[in-house]
């Protein structure tokens, strides 16, 4: 079996035809081959760099983000550091829950706030509507026409 692969970075006859087809289907993928034709040999190098750098950025996220990191999970060995590191985790964690109790009860606040200002302004509307159709009707007449009603 041939090890080398029949697309691979570099101008072969496949990735040649491969872009020419690409441009006439969508220009983007012309494009597209083309990079791979001319960098796809440092694709290798930079996954590599990528997987490394991210190495233990993504466990971060799974966990959810107001559980604890957990003991096992980025210990560096000395225990007297993880332990000191734990407890600050966890009196951070403390200080997120109670910032979010304050945030709701902030907005609790807020809320009940506008309530009271919307309640205020309706009852006003209510109360200058009320007083309108109260006051009896007037009918003004217009100059130079003859209104029946009012003689």
């Amino acid at each position: 079996m041939n090890t080398a692969a029949l697309i691979r970075p570099g101008w072969t006859p496949a990735t040649i035809a491969l872009m020419v087809i690409g441009f006439m289907l969508f220009w983007p993928l012309g494009f597209a081959m083309l990079a791979y034709i001319l960098w796809g040999d440092r694709l290798d190098g930079f996954k590599r760099d990528v997987n490394r750098a991210t190495d233990g950025f993504c466990g971060v996220f799974r966990r959810g983000k107001t559980q604890s990191f957990g003991r096992g999970s980025f210990g560096t060995g000395n225990v007297a550091f993880d332990e000191w590191r734990e407890k600050e985790l966890e009196r951070l964690n403390e200080e997120r829950r109670k910032l979010e109790e304050m945030r709701a009860e902030f907005e609790d606040y807020a809320s009940e706030l506008r309530r009271a200002k919307d309640r205020e302004e309706f009852d006003r509307f209510m109360a200058e509507r009320n007083a309108t159709s109260k006051k009896p009707a007037t009918r003004k007449s217009v100059p130079g026409t003859t209104d029946t009603e009012e003689e």
